[in-house]
């Protein structure tokens, strides 16, 4: 039985977090939209759109004006030949490394190398956190900020509903969020639904629990750009400039979120509370819907949003709002779903703690069951945004600046779609790739305890590898 029959078999979680009939005709358009973006990265089509220079193969005489889906019976690459391809590369890998290639029709592993061995992920994590938000969450949903009449006269209390894409920018500026909410449409309605003055602004941060940062963060990261402490109500993920992806985070991010809203209220006192017990509602924004969210995450590799999913899912499914129930129910959803999470140990859901570990071939199965056919065209694939949210080589996200035209990895560029990790001596890349026998396959690579600038360039090189294989028992 293939990984993709087995998820669908068993994806249907109970509980709060239980999907609604109404997502899954959302999610079988996802389906259509990734089954159309896996076909266009097939090595021939991106030679022919002049997407690497130099075309090393013949190219079929006549190019075909339409994306058509990958043959069903295309041949699966050889043990042997795999291992032609992938064992001197791997051999030669500093640090320690791991890797798997799997064919995702079958559920069967090709490749690997030491595939059990639990490392550091780094952000190739997020693709835990996705999967269990897509399973977990309904993809339809929206995150909810709110705000309510607050216990005394001339209170308001803004609270957090797990939303990092809320914006302060005006109208007409664009967040680097997907349909980012904006703080002024709060304070709009606000205005209309109260009598009288208001003086003071609560920021409610109830609905998250226990410590802001992760074990394994850095305090520095904050101004670096990488972390914002977590609390479940922000304007632009913390950033202190909203137009910089990695720009410098805010140490008070709920208050940020507080001082903006009165800010646009034109209220000068701003201060953490709680909302009574059965509060008038005044306003609500919310985000992009939760499948957008994970794309988002995964593309741009978005730590905040990545954790507070987590989060997210955590609460979904009857845990707290917190780092230690974010990282019991990542794995839980996906053993619950079928797919064993053995030898991993998470901290956070976005990566960024050097605390975790994760084997390869869970990095792989995960991506397997989403890239994973089924006998029934119209069956929802809930896992398959997972795909189209992944960067494409040196054309999106954090492969953008990657695969050069003239580097050695060159003719995986526009085929090789994945999510990239990095920290300090991690380096980690897990995706899928169609090689040019026309066969899907998914691959995680992972390296700890070397230079991330000496391992990037040969995780390119193996994967670029595998979509130039021809390495099938007949090729």
């Amino acid at each position: 039985m293939g990984l993709g029959q087995r998820i669908g078999d068993t994806l249907r979680l109970p509980g709060p977090g239980a999907r609604r009939s109404v997502a899954v005709l959302a999610v079988f358009a996802l389906a259509g939209a990734a089954g159309g973006a896996i076909a266009l990265t097939s090595p021939a089509l991106v030679q022919r759109l002049g997407l690497v220079e130099e075309v090393t193969e013949l190219a079929p005489p006549v190019p075909q004006a339409a994306l058509r889906p990958l043959a069903a019976d295309a041949p699966t690459p050889s043990t042997a030949g795999l291992r032609d391809v992938l064992d001197p590369a791997a051999d030669e890998m500093p640090g320690q490394f791991a890797g798997v290639v799997i064919d995702p029709a079958s559920g069967a592993q090709l490749w690997s190398h030491t595939p059990e061995r639990a490392l550091v992920p780094a952000s190739t994590g997020k693709v835990l956190t996705a999967a269990a938000a897509l399973l977990t969450l309904n993809p339809t949903d929206r995150l909810d900020t709110r705000v309510v009449a607050g216990a005394e006269p001339g209170t308001v209390v803004l609270v957090g509903g797990g939303d990092p894409t809320l914006t302060a920018l005006p109208e007409g500026e664009e967040s680097l969020y997907p349909d980012a909410p904006r703080v002024s449409e709060l304070a709009d309605e606000v205005r209309a639904n109260v009598q009288g003055e208001i003086d003071t602004v609560l920021v409610d941060t109830s609905r998250y629990s226990g410590p802001q940062l992760a074990e394994g963060w850095l305090p520095g990261d904050i101004a670096a750009g990488y972390i914002t402490p977590i609390e479940p109500l922000m304007v632009d993920g913390g950033r202190v400039d909203p137009g910089l992806q990695d720009g410098p985070r805010v140490e008070d991010p709920a208050l940020g979120a507080g001082r903006a809203l009165a800010e646009e209220l034109g209220v000068d006192t701003v201060d953490e509370g709680t909302a009574p017990p059965g509060a008038v509602g005044l306003a609500s924004v919310s985000s992009a819907p939760v499948v957008e969210l994970v794309e988002h995450a995964l593309r741009t590799s978005d730590n905040t949003l990545a954790d507070m999913l987590a989060h997210e899912v955590s609460i979904a499914r009857d845990d707290e709002g917190s780092f230690d129930g974010a990282a019991r129910q990542v794995l839980a959803a996906l053993r619950q779903a079928g797919i064993d999470p053995a030898d991993a140990h998470l901290v956070d859901g976005s990566g960024m703690s050097t605390l975790n570990k994760v084997p390869p071939q869970l990095l792989g199965a995960v991506l397997a069951a989403a890239a994973a056919p089924t006998e029934n065209p119209l069956e929802p694939q809930f896992l398959r945004p997972i795909l189209s949210g992944l960067p494409v080589a040196g054309g999106s996200g954090t492969l953008v600046n990657r695969y050069a035209r003239d580097g050695d990895a060159a003719l995986g560029r526009g085929v090789v779609r994945a999510k990239t990790g990095s920290l300090t001596g991690v380096s980690s890349l897990a995706g899928i790739v169609t090689d040019t026998d026309g066969r899907l396959l998914v691959f995680a690579l992972m390296s700890n305890g070397a230079n991330p600038g000496d391992v990037r360039p040969l995780h390119d090189e193996m994967a670029a590898d595998l979509s130039r294989c021809g390495c099938s028992a007949a090729g």
